[in-house]
């Protein structure tokens, strides 16, 4: 017969165009799980978005003459293991800087003894 762990996991997916925003979010989020002693992994960088717009200057004439415009999306990833209520009540309580999208996907692993 296997013994096997069943362990409580959550994955955060962290958003933001302000790539000081997402910094400060994942330093905050990493500090409240180390204080709770549960296992955390990253922020794991992922690659940036960038979305360029090209814009004419005159409505009429001159399409030699455009602007660009830029917007980059910055995208983190930090995976939680051995979650307790008390992490999970301070993570809930968190106040994050505006602008910062998060999304959690929590699940349960399975760990051999």
């Amino acid at each position: 017969m296997l013994n096997s762990i069943v362990l409580l996991s959550t994955l955060l997916n962290l958003k933001a165009y302000d790539h000081h925003a997402i910094e400060e979010s994942c330093q905050q989020i990493v500090n409240i799980v180390n204080s709770s002693n549960a296992v955390v992994v990253g922020p794991i960088p992922l690659p940036t978005r960038r979305k360029i717009y090209c814009v004419l200057r005159s409505p009429h004439v001159d399409k030699d003459s455009r602007e660009h415009f830029e917007i980059r999306s910055y995208r983190r990833i930090i995976d939680i293991y051995q979650l307790s209520s008390r992490t999970i009540d301070s993570l809930m309580q968190l106040n994050l800087p505006s602008g910062v999208d998060v999304r959690s996907i929590y699940g349960l692993k399975h760990r051999k003894k």
